[in-house]
């Protein structure tokens, strides 16, 4: 598996019509959490809010892979159950116009969850 110093690398790695999905993908998820920070993780495209994975997303042969976490996935199941898709995965078939809504809706119910987790584990103030 070859290694990418960034996102823009990685994307520019693949053919031009992918490109074109990677790029469609990764504006959807910043426009619906622009305050997520932007890595490559697991050799993939991710996105980290509150200091923890948000979702991530990659290029495949016929398909680009979106990895919004169990949670995001079992959440809306009945809107995936239409795509290929596992506990923590979403295949979006490259021949098939992205569902870029849904990716929208996954993603900010992810930021609520990770906003919520970031905020149950900060130090309480115990000066009172």
């Amino acid at each position: 598996m070859k290694t990418f110093k960034d996102i823009d690398s990685y994307i520019a790695s693949f053919p031009k019509e992918v490109q074109v999905a990677l790029k469609k993908m990764r504006a959807t998820i910043k426009k619906a959490a622009p305050k997520a920070d932007q890595k490559m993780g697991y050799g993939i495209p991710t996105f980290t809010l509150g200091g923890r994975n948000l979702v991530h997303f990659g290029g495949f042969k016929s398909h680009i892979g979106f990895f919004p976490a169990s949670s995001g996935v079992a959440k809306f199941a009945k809107e995936v159950s239409k795509y290929k898709h596992s506990k923590g995965t979403v295949q979006f078939p490259l021949d098939k116009a992205l569902p870029l809504g849904l990716v929208t809706k996954i993603v900010k119910f992810r930021v609520k969850e990770n906003l919520a987790i970031a905020k149950a584990k900060a130090p309480k103030n115990k000066d009172k």
